[in-house]
């Protein structure tokens, strides 16, 4: 074969080499420009529908704390106080915004644009401070949720009355109360501060965070230490056979467990076996730790093996014990990937929600929880109670909570790549 025969066919070859490499390099760019695009379809769907409820519209009232409202018997005593007709303060207050309405029927849908919180907050005032008794205070309060909608654009108006939640005469009275100024978009902290509640715009994920919070306290003292202790076992101490091949294998093979299972299996021991109470972050606490453990064992496996034998045969050289090897030399350099691999075990952890659910933690709490041991709901498990309620505003609220999940995913993936990148040893 001619040297002229040998270049063509190379140059044939190349041609399809460079095309396929050049195809190869379409295809990957393509399912980059998909996966980006359905992330952000993602997150502009999320954002769009959350963030609204950041932003609670309230009413500006002046209300004046007559006495024979609260306390009619003048006896100073906070409990009768506490029992004082707070409700009758802020609707008379607004009443005087209308004095033309006088029928019972258009008074009930004037007092319906407020929250039912409303009275609650003048009754905290009031019992923390006595002295505000006939006193005349303005006062920034939440308007009922079907309102807030209203304002932020979610309902028609131009639908017929019997098709929309929110009536022809309560739009008139808040087209007043805007003219004059008494309605503006508010901060929402209530969001952030109260437990759950029937009302949306009372609703917060102050006790869901708190829960969260007490679980993965929990799943991270009993996973990490008892999963580094295991992988540094099973990775420097035991001998290979069988035996420990197959614990490797099982290992291995809980890793990949539907999250439901190991509620089953919450429900089956801790509950149901050692009595512990249902929707308790103690015991919701615990299923994620079993959860969790097989992930954190495989990765502080990978850690240690990533420390090079150099290290361990100096150890030796110098005189050092098994064990001194391991916990003086190897360990603090495997340490960083072990927090990395445990920090993302923790971040699935969080946002598990079929394991809690089988545990008794989707029910409806509206207490923040003080201690492992009170009931509980978690911000996964919030999200899905929120996603199944029928109003208009507990949509809002879902994405709300969706973005609160979300940026604590992403804080703890960035606090992992951080410990990664700080810490790592190059070598």
């Amino acid at each position: 074969m001619s040297d002229a025969s040998i270049t063509e066919i190379v140059n044939k070859n190349l041609k399809k080499r460079y095309k396929k490499e050049a195809s190869f390099q379409r295809y990957g760019q393509i399912s980059i420009l998909l996966a980006a695009s359905f992330l952000v379809i993602f997150f502009t769907d999320i954002i769009s529908k959350g963030y609204t409820a950041f932003n609670q519209s309230e009413i500006r009232l002046s209300i004046y704390m007559d006495q024979e409202f609260i306390d009619p018997e003048k006896t100073g005593d906070i409990e009768e106080i506490r029992y004082g007709n707070f409700d009758g303060l802020v609707f008379q207050s607004l009443y005087d915004l209308f004095p033309e309405v006088t029928s019972r029927a258009e008074k009930r849908k004037l007092r319906n644009i407020l929250s039912s919180s409303a009275g609650i907050e003048i009754q905290n005032l009031v019992v923390n401070d006595p002295s505000l008794i006939n006193k005349t205070l303005d006062l920034w309060l939440p308007l009922d949720d079907e309102i807030d909608m209203l304002l932020k654009g979610n309902i028609d108006v131009l639908l017929p009355e019997e098709s929309r939640r929110v009536s022809d005469s309560q739009i008139k009275f808040i087209q007043i109360l805007q003219s004059k100024g008494l309605i503006e978009g508010k901060f929402n902290d209530t969001l952030f501060t109260a437990g759950d509640s029937r009302e949306a715009e009372q609703a917060g994920i102050l006790g869901a965070l708190v829960g969260s919070a007490l679980m993965l306290s929990i799943t991270f003292i009993v996973a990490f230490p008892l999963a580094v202790a295991a992988a540094i076992y099973l990775e420097e101490f035991a001998r290979k056979n069988r035996f420990t091949d197959f614990i490797e294998v099982n290992i291995n093979n809980l890793a990949a467990v539907p999250s439901i299972i190991y509620g089953l299996l919450g429900l089956a021991v801790f509950i149901n076996f050692f009595g512990m109470p249902r929707s308790a972050p103690l015991v919701g606490g615990l299923v994620l730790a079993l959860m969790t453990f097989p992930v954190i064992i495989i990765a502080s496996r990978a850690a240690l093996q990533s420390v090079p034998p150099s290290i361990r045969d100096a150890a030796y050289g110098v005189g050092a014990s098994k064990i001194q090897t391991v916990f003086d030399h190897v360990l603090p350099l495997a340490l960083p990937g072990m927090l990395t691999g445990s920090i993302i075990g923790m971040a699935r952890a969080l946002g598990e929600s079929a394991p809690l659910i089988m545990i008794g933690m989707v029910a409806f709490v509206v207490d923040v929880p003080s201690s492992p041991l009170d009931s509980s709901a978690a911000l996964p498990v919030q999200v899905y109670l929120w996603a199944d309620s029928p109003e208009r505003a507990f949509v809002e609220k879902t994405s709300a909570a969706i973005l609160v999940l979300l940026a604590f995913l992403l804080s703890m993936n960035s606090l992992a790549i951080w410990l990664r990148n700080k810490y790592e040893i190059k070598w």
